[in-house]
């Protein structure tokens, strides 16, 4: 099963791209935080970045409604994918594609 569920900041205003076939992609970041305790017993948080990608309707409530600093839960599914730097070199990258977001 691919899921996952992530509660967090958006972190990077969303950029919307809009393809040849007329449709549009959203691609942001998003901060998730977790708290733990060290060896010592001492409390520490620690910040998570998460790249993300929507599709379809989402792409226009990101439009109007998500800025950076708006706090967001996603459900969705991992996915990755290669592609080449404009300097010819091949990268991966793994990001959430959006199912399901909520602006909280």
């Amino acid at each position: 099963m691919n899921h996952v569920n992530l509660i967090g900041k958006i972190s990077s205003e969303p950029k919307v791209i809009e393809l040849e076939n007329g449709k549009k992609l959203a691609q942001f970041s998003m901060s998730t935080q977790e708290t733990y305790l060290d060896a010592d017993g001492n409390i520490k948080k620690k910040s998570n970045w998460h790249r993300i990608s929507a599709w379809g309707i989402w792409v226009n409530v990101l439009e109007d409604f998500g800025h950076k600093g708006i706090n967001l839960a996603i459900e969705g599914k991992l996915v990755s994918r290669f592609y080449r730097t404009t300097a010819g070199v091949q990268k991966l990258i793994t990001e959430v594609e959006v199912n399901d977001l909520t602006i909280l």
